[in-house]
């Protein structure tokens, strides 16, 4: 069923948002199978589910293996931070311990061996989000030093002659960045604020900067590889090793970037980055196809298969540009932005969680669609971190509420008792202007579904 546009109440509102808040990402169902999947061994992490539903694992050098201990993390917030007068119980998964179930899971990738980095390659910044996670609670040596170690890893991928870090290490002629890079570049941000030395945010500007000239499209779509001659910086190919081809876009990497430039946005408040977000957020949105979810690539011949993964990625992505519009004062590109987030996940319900039996929360994920056989129809665990992800962004915006029905701590809803939401918790120093703000290209956002999705309220605004 495709979600259309209905009037609901979420968090004290009674507005017309593009759908209601699906209840699905905070019930039951979502801590019972995430204290399943804690009893595991913590020493083989899950990252997608095999074909009879239970989760394939693997070793600490996988990419993946921070996920599960960073969604334990996230859960970790919203019990003791956004929602934590919650009545302990286990229909709400506030009797859970997420945070022992964190360190636990984290713990053997703490302080990596230098040959455990080079397997993770560029994802090192994925890997620390563990140590970026420990050092939000507090001070934590060992977490500093982890994530010191494995930036000056990143930064060790970098080419000054290229301007960015090197992805793969596939022969000695190329130097191959892919898209989903830009969102390792935070740990180079965190590095810099930490230590103090600027060099590591030159390092993530100048691959950002080379990114948005060489890999973002004008149309605002995206190439997933680039290959660049590691002698004179020059492009020498353009295309995919994920996507349906050369010319095509891969849906999930379209995604990362969509993340990426928001992300890399909020760390230096260089408004061209989150211009670049917005067109890559309005790409994404206007192809998607009839069912509200990304097929694997947004170009494969019909019928295809759908990667919730992608438009999960994407659905926290559009939340966080909400949050940055509001932090502009654009409340109506805030509230775009959320609409668009909430009707996308809430057909990501319908397409991906609903009959889904996997021990996954999500599953009609798509891992890898050119494998051999194709690795498809199944749950990932980077989509269910980001099915949790927008949980807490849902709350922290003030368009969700706790399972109590209170507002969470720093939304909206608390701090100044409106029933208006898309608050932002992104502080952001600059101000808005005409060319920056999404209302001069916001007939971009909205393909023939999406458009039925949107209220009547922002018609005018969207038809400028």
């Amino acid at each position: 069923m495709l979600v259309r546009s209905s009037l609901i109440a979420v968090a004290g509102l009674s507005t017309a948002l593009a759908a209601a808040v699906p209840s699905q990402l905070f019930d039951q169902a979502v801590y019972s199978k995430l204290s399943a999947t804690a009893a595991l061994s913590a020493t083989a992490w899950p990252e997608y589910t095999a074909s009879n539903g239970s989760w394939a694992t693997f070793d600490d050098s996988d990419w993946t293996t921070a996920f599960l201990p960073s969604t334990f993390y996230a859960l970790n917030h919203r019990h003791t931070v956004l929602c934590p007068a919650t009545t302990p119980s286990s229909t709400n998964g506030s009797d859970v311990d997420w945070l022992v179930l964190a360190r636990t899971w984290s713990a053997p990738i703490f302080s990596p061996s230098l040959s455990l980095e080079e397997a993770w390659v560029h994802d090192v910044g994925f890997s620390s989000w563990v140590a970026s996670a420990e050092l939000a609670l507090g001070a934590n040596e060992t977490a500093q030093a982890t994530l010191m170690q494995e930036a000056e890893y990143l930064a060790s991928r970098f080419s000054s002659i290229v301007g960015c870090t090197r992805s793969w290490d596939r022969g000695d002629g190329d130097f191959e960045v892919i898209i989903d890079n830009m969102m390792n570049l935070q740990l180079l941000v965190h590095a810099a604020e930490i230590s103090g030395n600027g060099t590591y945010l030159e390092m993530a500007t100048s691959h950002a900067n080379k990114t948005l000239t060489n890999q973002i499209r004008e149309d605002g779509s995206s190439f997933h590889v680039i290959d660049y001659s590691p002698t004179t910086g020059d492009v020498q190919w353009s295309g995919t090793a994920q996507g349906y081809s050369n010319s095509s876009t891969w849906s999930r990497g379209q995604a990362w970037g969509v993340n990426g430039f928001a992300l890399m946005y909020n760390a230096t408040k260089d408004i061209t980055y989150l211009d670049t977000s917005r067109r890559m957020a309005s790409y994404f949105v206007d192809h998607l196809p009839d069912v509200g979810v990304s097929y694997w690539d947004f170009d494969a011949p019909l019928p295809s298969t759908l990667d919730t993964s992608a438009s999960l990625i994407a659905s926290s992505a559009l939340l966080l540009i909400s949050s940055l519009e509001s932090s502009l004062s654009n409340s109506t590109g805030a509230q775009f932005y959320s609409d668009a987030a909430v009707t996308l996940l809430s057909n990501i319900v319908e397409q991906g969680v609903t009959e889904w039996e996997g021990a996954s929360l999500v599953g009609n994920g798509t891992v890898n669609n050119r494998a051999d056989p194709p690795n498809n129809n199944t749950g990932i665990i980077y989509g269910d971190y980001y099915f949790i992800e927008a949980g807490n962004q849902l709350l922290s915006l003030g368009l969700a509420n706790c399972t109590d029905g209170s507002p969470a701590v720093g939304s909206s809803s608390a701090s100044s008792g409106s029933s208006s939401g898309g608050s932002s918790t992104v502080s952001c120093a600059s101000s808005p202007s005409s060319s920056s703000t999404p209302s001069s290209r916001a007939s971009h956002l909205r393909p023939p579904s999406l458009a039925r999705w949107l209220s009547n309220a922002r018609r005018s605004w969207m038809d400028l």
